[in-house]
């Protein structure tokens, strides 16, 4: 089996083999993955932390050998927590990555990633961080006004389930990355009254079928991205946004991923 990573800021993962299809995800700096097949200079790929499948372009990752894969899933990692922050790559210009990218040595030590190098002198946060609510909250805040992109995980384009994956990353908790796949996680909660800030609400459209998925606050309000990210209000019925005057998500279950 061959492997790759994602050494640019931002990459999309596609449908279909070809750039007019639908983005369904995205790769962010240092993500790792494994390649089932290739047509016409695409990769065909399976993520490793949240094992999503989707195509993405042979040009936009570096290849990785068996060694250098099993090596890297050894080492200790670290999140950027900047918004933006650039990266030096050695014998290159440098470039910026995004909030939620993978580092795989502490911040100011080289790495490695195929034949590339890397220095990487801003914020981070350990991946074995152990998770609070409190940090769930203080790690979604910054992401408010980032606008809605269906396959977004980045704070210039980010979905429902792709914020909720991010800030969870940033906070010690690993998640699927879909809404449906998230709401199968933690532990069920009954009642509004019953939740806490940190935990999860789930949404459904008249089919039934959940849509939407946001993070539960303190005073009865929600963040979640819907057209941006945003704080709306929120009761047993689902999310009440005062702008419009109308409910816009009917609620389905809540979760706490948090103990």
């Amino acid at each position: 089996m061959n492997f790759g990573v994602c050494c640019l800021s931002v990459v999309p993962v596609r449908a279909d083999a070809s750039d007019k299809s639908e983005m369904v995800s995205q790769l962010l700096f240092g993500e790792t993955f494994s390649i089932q097949s290739s047509s016409k200079g695409w990769a065909k790929i399976v993520i490793d932390h949240d094992h999503y499948e989707g195509w993405i372009d042979e040009k936009q990752y570096t290849p990785l050998s068996n060694q250098e894969y099993g090596q890297l899933l050894t080492w200790p990692r670290y999140f950027s927590t900047d918004l933006i922050h650039n990266i030096d790559q050695k014998g290159y210009h440098s470039f910026p990555i995004l909030r939620g990218s993978i580092l795989y040595n502490s911040t100011g030590s080289e790495f490695s990633l195929g034949e590339n190098t890397f220095v990487f002198d801003g914020h981070t946060v350990d991946a074995g961080i152990k998770p609070t609510a409190d940090n769930f909250i203080m790690n979604a805040i910054p992401f408010l006004n980032s606008p809605y992109t269906w396959g977004g995980r980045n704070p210039f384009g980010i979905d429902c389930s792709g914020f909720v994956q991010i800030v969870a990353r940033l906070s010690g908790i690993t998640l699927p990355r879909d809404t449906w796949q998230q709401a199968e996680e933690g532990e069920l909660i009954n009642l509004i009254p019953e939740a806490h800030s940190g935990d999860l609400a789930f949404f459904d459209n008249e089919e039934g079928r959940i849509i939407h998925v946001g993070i539960l606050l303190d005073n009865a309000q929600i963040i979640h991205a819907s057209g941006k990210v945003r704080i709306d209000t929120v009761d047993h019925q689902g999310i009440f946004r005062k702008d419009i005057k109308k409910y816009s998500h009917q609620l389905r279950v809540i979760k706490r991923i948090i103990p």
